[in-house]
């Protein structure tokens, strides 16, 4: 398997005891040039070498957690603990994901086949270019069509329903 970054050893930053370090593409692949500088991460099973998967900018992945597939990492999002960000899921903004059951991603099977990704730890929705909460995605999706504003709406009050249930299970 040929390697599609290197951890850059002289681009680090210290969190939680930890030593992360950015990485550097050392070939193309989706939106990713050779010569690129992505996230940080703190060891190589962080990232996949296969697949389109990629940490951006400021993102952080750490811990036990693996990203693979196309999955995507960025903003000042984090990943740690025993989490695994796969298929086309994106981790977005603020995000923090410690373990897997604190995102979700769907699919859009009504219109486009695009894939959506809800966070728990901000609430937040990303849809393609789209990133914000529930409600201005179903009012987005409304201004689309009916049926997305519909489809969307129904998605939303599912997913945002099941983590308050998960929640009041905690308490």
């Amino acid at each position: 398997m040929e390697k599609k970054y290197r951890l850059l050893e002289n681009d680090t930053k210290k969190v939680n005891g930890k030593t992360l370090y950015r990485i550097e593409a050392l070939r193309d692949f989706a939106d990713v040039k050779k010569g690129d500088k992505g996230g940080y991460v703190e060891k190589e099973e962080n990232l996949s070498h296969e697949g389109s998967c990629w940490v951006y900018g400021k993102a952080r992945v750490s811990g036990n957690a693996e990203i693979y597939g196309n999955a995507r990492v960025s903003g000042n999002a984090r990943v740690s603990g025993n989490a695994e960000i796969y298929g086309n899921a994106e981790v977005y903004g603020d995000a923090e994901v410690r373990f897997t059951r604190d995102y979700v991603v769907l699919k859009n099977i009504w219109s486009s086949g695009r894939y959506f990704t809800y966070t728990r730890s901000n609430k937040m929705w990303k849809v393609g270019c789209f990133y914000g909460t529930g409600e201005e995605l179903i009012k987005k999706a409304y201004k689309d069509s009916e049926v997305s504003g519909r489809e969307y709406k129904r998605v939303v009050e599912y997913v945002e329903a099941m983590y308050a249930d998960l929640e009041k299970e905690k308490e």
